[in-house]
Order: structure tokens, then sequence, then C-alpha cells
């Protein structure tokens, strides 16, 4: 298992559950090899959500002309 040192970048994980759902896809796995991928996936899936979270949440930072931070909201039209 890798460690948080060792952990996949979001484009690494990404591209290794696209490869999976490829394969389960096409029907070519056994039953317990395709349950195996479909948690290994599940994980995948996680791990590219909370990238995706953190990075939201420091893209809807902006810096106050004061330097501090604040929530990012955009105005309807």
């Amino acid at each position: 298992m890798a460690t948080k040192k060792e952990e996949k970048n979001f484009e690494e994980s990404l591209l290794e559950l696209e490869g999976i759902v490829k394969t389960l896809e096409a029907g070519n796995a056994n039953l317990d090899d395709a349950i195996e991928m479909y948690s290994k996936a599940m994980g995948l899936i996680k791990n590219c959500s909370d990238k995706l979270n953190k990075a939201t949440e420091k893209v809807n930072k902006i810096l106050k002309e004061n330097g501090d931070l604040e929530n990012f909201e955009m105005e309807e039209q």
C-alpha cells in the first residue's frame, strides 16, 4: 500500500481508474478480479475526489489587498 509520501497524483490516479473501468466494461475479468478492481477503483475515486475538493478550496480563496484570504463568490448576473 502506498504511503502518504508515495501517494499518486490526481492524473496518475485518474489514468489508473480509466484503465480499471475499461477492463471492467470489457467484461473479461473473473469475479474475484472484478471485485478487487472495483475496490481499488473506489479508493482511487476517493483519492481523486479529495484532491479535487482541496483544489476547489484553494481556487475559491482570493487574496484581498490587505493580505487576508476570503472566499471567492461569483456575482449572479
